[in-house]
């Protein structure tokens, strides 16, 4: 596993960055995972959530985790997910990485293709 890879495994929380409407960033704590081989990062979350109704007009998104010195920021194109394997899926991520979820029956996935990483990660 390459450093990347182990930094984004390591249980850190991080910050997600969206675009609201009037063009102001947006950005909240959250719990994410990363999929290198994919290309795929995953954060969930409720259906009604700020985060979600600002992707639905601009689906950039910056996944951003720090810790010390060390720090990265996943960037990409983002889409919305309810099906419900696509939910279970990210859910059972989330949990490897964090802890179990609690119980969300309007949890939602937003799946974010990378399209550029950043950060010193050593």
């Amino acid at each position: 596993m390459s450093e990347l890879a182990d930094f984004w495994t390591e249980r850190h929380l991080c910050t997600v960055t969206t675009i609201r409407r009037d063009g102001t960033p947006h950005s909240v704590p959250v719990g994410a995972t990363y999929d290198p081989a994919a290309g795929l990062a995953r954060i969930i979350t409720s259906g009604g959530s700020q985060k979600v109704r600002n992707l639905a007009h601009n689906p950039r998104i910056a996944i951003c985790q720090i810790d010390g010195r060390r720090w990265s920021t996943i960037e990409g194109t983002a889409t919305v997910e309810s099906d419900p394997a696509l939910v279970r899926q990210a859910e059972e991520l989330y949990a490897r990485r964090y802890k179990v979820p609690r119980p969300n029956p309007a949890r939602v996935v937003i799946v974010v293709t990378v399209e550029r990483v950043l950060g010193t990660y050593r």
